[in-house]
């Protein structure tokens, strides 16, 4: 319970769903490209963000950080990358 109150309140909730939807995604993929084909751009766009530069400065300043990008609102563009796999009928 610590660890999530920590992680909750001290780091991006865009950054937290991006890391957690490459992480069950890329579980399965056959090739460590899939990973980069993710990765590079998503590093690209949230190195961009509004939070990443919030991040900067509060550990510039020795602040805490106040994230304010949303899951809802701030999403890379290519999110979600995956298409949805349907269940198999048994047969």
């Amino acid at each position: 319970q610590e660890l999530a109150e920590e992680i909750a309140h001290n780091t991006s909730a865009v950054s937290v769903a991006m890391t957690r939807a490459m992480l069950w995604r890329m579980l399965g993929e056959s090739h460590p490209m899939a990973a980069h084909e993710v990765d590079s751009p998503g590093i690209a766009y949230l190195g961009k963000s509004a939070d990443a530069r919030e991040g900067v400065m509060s550990f510039l300043e020795k602040r805490p950080a106040a994230f304010t990008d949303t899951v809802t609102e701030d999403m890379p563009p290519f999110y979600p990358w995956w298409e949805e796999r349907g269940f198999r009928d048994g047969r």
